[in-house]
């Protein structure tokens, strides 16, 4: 398929900054672009490809917002989204699609420090990993004083997050962690990285095709790093703490090709494709084949001197890979 010129306007030094998108000029120069260049609006294509971008977010992808994603390299989200923009810009006539997920928390949730509380009341810092023994041990405890506004007796809410983490132990998944606050609604953190919407701005007005935006995360009793379903689904009493979204798997039966890119690569992005890889398998195991991951665009979490996610992102990725997902680069030709 063909490849398109990057616009003028586009400046990689300026991916790792927060400025104002001028809406105005770039649909005109959006619309100037698809003149020249002979674009089609997207639903006249005859192959539909789709891109979804996982959490692109200042509070991610941004150095001195609250979880960079730095990776290894330490500058890991603004190079992945680099790549990411001149990806969007290159294959403008080949994309017809673009769906962004957008993690967005309320302070009062289950990962963030003001949920629990130890004897002395104060409560655990960033990055610390509640394990369910240290809730039977009453190390931590479910902070009373939110029992009122959640309607749970604070005992109660105590038998949740032992449930909780119970349940995330059982599933072999990450620990329950306590992470700073973050992709707070409301707040300038929770927005995406300026050139990325810009981006997706100017293909939406250039292939007359609308994004879609998908929030996630907002459930105050359970983690939802997959876009497509929370980590755990029910609580101790059987009660719905969220649900599964088909929508992915339907969107992806009518797809011929989907690319996936966005933050971080070992929770985020790892956990929306593993969730996808098991509606594939329930539904058409052949289905994955139609998946192409970005390698490029999207980075672990690493926090020097405490948590280094790299080569478990890398092991998820071998194992979709060996489900018939392709592993590609930005730069490789659509």
């Amino acid at each position: 398929m063909n490849q398109y010129p990057i616009p003028d306007f586009f400046d990689p030094a300026r991916v790792g900054e927060i400025w104002k998108v001028d809406y105005a000029a770039r649909a005109e120069a959006a619309r100037e672009y698809a003149r020249q260049h002979a674009l089609k609006s997207a639903a006249a294509s005859a192959e539909r490809i789709s891109l979804l971008i996982i959490d692109a977010q200042n509070t991610f992808c941004l150095p001195n917002f609250e979880l960079f994603v730095g990776g290894r390299s330490g500058n890991g989200a603004v190079e992945d989204n680099i790549r990411l923009c001149e990806f969007i810009y290159r294959n403008i006539g080949n994309i017809t699609h673009i769906t962004a997920t957008m993690d967005t928390h309320t302070t009062h949730q289950i990962f963030h420090p003001i949920f629990f509380v130890d004897k002395d009341g104060n409560h655990p810092a960033p990055y610390t990993d509640i394990h369910a023994s240290e809730l039977r041990d009453n190390k931590w405890k479910f902070n009373p004083a939110l029992s009122s506004q959640f309607s749970v007796a604070p005992e109660y809410g105590q038998q949740m997050m032992l449930h909780y983490a119970e349940a995330l132990e059982k599933k072999g998944k990450y620990a329950l962690t306590i992470w700073p606050y973050h992709a707070m609604l409301g707040g300038i953190g929770h927005a995406l990285v300026p050139a990325l919407e810009e981006a997706i701005f100017f293909h939406s007005i250039a292939r007359n095709s609308q994004p879609e935006f998908e929030l996630k995360g907002d459930n105050p009793f359970t983690e939802h790093y997959s876009v497509i379903g929370p980590e755990v689904l029910i609580g101790p009493m059987g009660e719905a703490l969220g649900a599964r979204d088909m929508k992915f798997i339907q969107q992806l039966q009518g797809t011929d090709r989907l690319y996936i890119a966005g933050q971080a690569k070992s929770h985020c992005v790892a956990s929306t494709v593993s969730d996808l890889l098991e509606d594939i398998n329930a539904t058409d195991p052949e289905l994955a084949k139609k998946v192409y991951l970005l390698e490029d665009c999207s980075s672990p979490v690493v926090v020097p001197g405490v948590v280094d996610h790299t080569d478990a992102a890398n092991e998820a990725y071998q194992r979709f890979a060996s489900a018939g997902m392709k592993i590609v680069k930005s730069t490789d030709a659509i």
